[in-house]
C-alpha cells in the first residue's frame, strides 16, 4: 500500500489536513499542491504517481483545464475530480474527458478511500477475489469430472471451465492458470473416454446430443418464418470461449434470446461438420445421395464447395415450400467488404446463411507464421487477438447494420479448435490424409491409447473410399506424425491450434439466437 502515491491539487490544501492524515495512516503517501501549474509539473517530472485528486475550482488554470493538458502527457493516469459545483455541464465535460470518478466537497475520508479502491485496487482486490473463488470451485470441478456426465451435463462443465478462463485471464495469476489448465486436460481425457464410449450409439439413434447433421433440422429451421427475415451467421472454427470474448460487443446491438449448444460430428473439420450442417445428412448419406458433389480426403478439389446446394436442397425437404434462400462465403477481404455493403440485401430473404472463414485462416497463418505464434503465444492471446479481430472487422460493420433493422440472427460455428502439445506417432501408406488430429487411409498403425479408431467407417456415418479404409481420430491434445523427420514436424506443429479430433474445444459448439435491440 505505501507504493501507492497520490497527487493532490487544491487551492484549499490547508483545509484537507483531516483527509490527508487519514489516507496516510491507511498507508497512501500524498503529494500536495495549491495550483494546476504545479501539478502539471510535477506529473511531468515524476513517473511514480498512481493517482490524481483535482479541484475543479481552482485559480489560475481551471480543475478541467488542467485534465485536459494532463491527458496529453498521462492518458493513462487516473485522475478524481473535486468539485462544489454539481452543474450538470461540468460532470458532462469531465466524464468525457475520461475521469476516473468524481467526488463533491465536502469529501469525507471513507469516500475518498473507497474511490482509491475502485482505481487502484480494483485490479489487485478482483484477482484476489477470483483467486479465493476458483480455490473454492476447484473440488466440484474435479468432482464434476470425475462423475459420470451425460452429454449435458458435459456441455455445462465446459461452460464452466471456460468462465474460470476468462476470469483468469484479468487476474494475472499464472499459477492459478496452471492449475486450471491440468484441470481443462483432465476434463479432456474423461471427454474422449466418453464421447469414444457413446458416440457410435449417438449416430445410431436420437439418444445423444443435436449433431451437426441435425443441427438446421433441430435447431435453425424453426427459426424461419414469414414474419421477418432470418441470417444464419457461421463464423467456422469459432471455439466456445471465442464466442463468449465478443459476446459483450454483440450484446451492445443485438440482444441475446438464447445461448445453445450443439455437438460436432467426427472428424471436426471443416468438410465433414459443415457439409453435414447444411446437407442436414451424415458425409455417408451425402456420398451415397449425390457422390458427384463428395469429394474425398485424398482427392483433388475444393472440399466445401457446394453448400449452397446442399443447403437449398435440405430446405426443400423441410418446408415443402418456397423458401427464398440466399448462401453467401466470405474467404478473402474484398469479399468481406462487400458483404458489408451489400449487408441489407438479406432483407429480401426469408434466410441467409454467411459463412465467414476468418477464424479458420487465422488458426493456419498462426501455424505457418511466427509473428502470428508471438501474437497468439496462449489461449488468453488467442483469445484476445480473436477481439482485435472483431471489432475492426468488415463483419462487425456488417452487423452494425443490420442491427438496424428487424430480423432473426443466429450465430454458431461448424467446430472448434484445440492447442495440440503432444505428438503421437502413425504409420501409413501413400493415400493416408495428412490431417494431424484425424486420419483415413489404409494398415494404420497408431498408438492405441491415443486415438478413436474406427475399421468401419459407415458405421459412424463417415464414407468408405476403399473397402479397407478406416479413421483414427487424436484424442485429447494430440496430434499425429509420421515416423519420417519427425523432430521436425513436431518442432513446427507443437503449440499450434489444429482441428479434427475429440476434445470439449473441438466438439462442443455455440449456437445463439439475437434479435437487435
Amino acid at each position: 500500500m505505501a507504493s501507492i502515491r497520490i497527487l493532490w491539487a487544491d487551492d484549499e490544501i490547508d483545509l484537507l489536513k483531516p483527509q490527508l492524515f487519514f489516507l496516510e495512516k491507511k498507508g497512501y503517501e500524498v503529494v500536495t499542491v495549491t495550483n494546476g501549474h504545479d501539478a502539471l509539473e510535477i506529473i511531468k517530472e515524476d513517473n511514480t504517481i498512481d493517482v490524481v485528486f483535482l479541484d475543479e475550482s481552482m485559480p489560475g488554470i481551471t480543475g478541467l483545464e488542467t485534465l485536459e493538458r494532463l491527458k496529453v502527457d498521462k492518458p493513462n493516469l487516473p485522475v478524481v475530480m473535486i468539485t462544489k459545483n454539481e452543474a450538470e455541464n461540468i460532470m458532462e465535460e469531465a466524464i468525457g474527458s475520461e475521469i476516473a470518478d468524481y467526488l463533491i466537497k465536502p469529501v469525507n475520508p471513507n469516500q475518498i478511500l473507497l474511490t482509491l479502491k475502485k482505481i487502484v485496487d480494483n485490479k489487485r482486490l478482483v484477482s484476489e477475489k477470483t483467486a479465493q473463488n476458483y480455490q473454492q470451485e476447484f473440488r466440484n470441478i474435479s468432482l464434476d469430472i470425475s462423475s459420470n456426465l451425460n452429454h449435458e451435463s458435459w456441455v455445462d462443465l465446459y461452460k464452466k471451465i471456460i468462465g474460470w478462463e476468462l476470469k483468469l485471464d484479468q487476474s494475472d495469476n499464472s499459477s492459478l492458470f496452471e492449475i486450471l489448465s491440468i484441470q481443462k486436460a483432465e476434463a479432456n481425457r474423461e471427454f474422449s473416454r466418453f464421447i469414444s464410449k457413446n458416440y457410435k450409439h449417438w449416430i445410431t439413434s436420437e439418444d445423444g446430443p443435436v449433431q451437426s447433421h441435425e443441427l438446421f433440422r433441430k435447431k435453425i429451421a424453426d427459426q424461419i418464418k414469414e414474419d421477418k427475415p432470418t441470417v444464419f451467421l457461421l463464423l467456422d472454427n469459432l471455439r466456445f470461449d471465442q464466442w463468449k470474448i465478443i459476446e459483450p460487443i454483440i450484446n451492445e446491438l443485438f440482444k441475446i434470446d438464447k445461448e445453445d449448444s450443439f455437438y460436432s460430428i467426427l472428424p471436426t473439420s471443416t468438410q465433414y461438420s459443415r457439409n453435414a450442417i447444411f446437407a442436414g445428412m451424415l458425409p455417408s448419406e451425402i456420398n451415397k445421395r449425390t457422390p458427384e458433389l463428395w469429394v474425398h480426403d485424398h482427392e483433388q478439389g475444393g472440399k466445401n464447395m457446394h453448400e449452397g446446394t446442399f443447403l437449398n436442397a435440405q430446405i426443400e425437404r423441410i418446408f415443402k415450400r418456397k423458401v427464398k434462400n440466399q448462401y453467401i462465403k466470405i474467404t478473402n477481404v474484398n469479399a468481406a467488404k462487400q458483404l458489408t455493403e451489400n449487408i441489407l440485401n438479406v432483407l429480401n430473404n426469408d434466410f441467409t446463411a454467411i459463412v465467414y472463414n476468418f477464424i479458420d485462416m487465422l488458426s493456419h497463418a498462426r501455424t505457418e507464421m511466427e509473428v502470428l505464434k508471438e501474437l497468439a503465444k496462449d489461449e488468453t492471446a488467442y483469445r484476445s487477438l480473436t477481439k482485435s479481430w472483431f471489432l475492426n472487422s468488415p463483419l462487425w460493420g456488417a452487423l452494425q447494420k443490420l442491427a438496424e433493422k428487424d430480423v432473426r440472427l443466429v450465430i454458431s460455428t461448424d467446430h472448434g479448435t484445440i492447442r495440440v502439445k503432444t505428438p503421437s506417432k502413425v504409420i501409413g501408406d501413400r493415400e493416408t490424409t495428412t490431417n494431424l488430429r484425424y486420419k483415413l487411409g489404409r494398415n494404420l498403425r497408431f498408438e492405441k491409447n491415443d486415438v478413436l479408431s474406427f475399421d468401419n467407417p459407415n458405421e459412424v456415418g463417415l464414407p468408405k473410399p476403399n473397402i479397407s479404409s478406416s479413421f483414427i481420430f487424436a484424442k485429447e491434445d494430440h496430434y499425429f506424425l509420421y515416423p519420417n523427420n519427425y523432430q521436425h514436424y513436431n518442432k513446427f506443429y507443437y503449440d499450434t491450434f489444429q482441428h479434427g479430433g475429440i476434445s470439449l474445444e473441438e466438439v462442443i459448439c455455440p449456437i445463439v439466437y439475437l434479435s437487435p435491440r
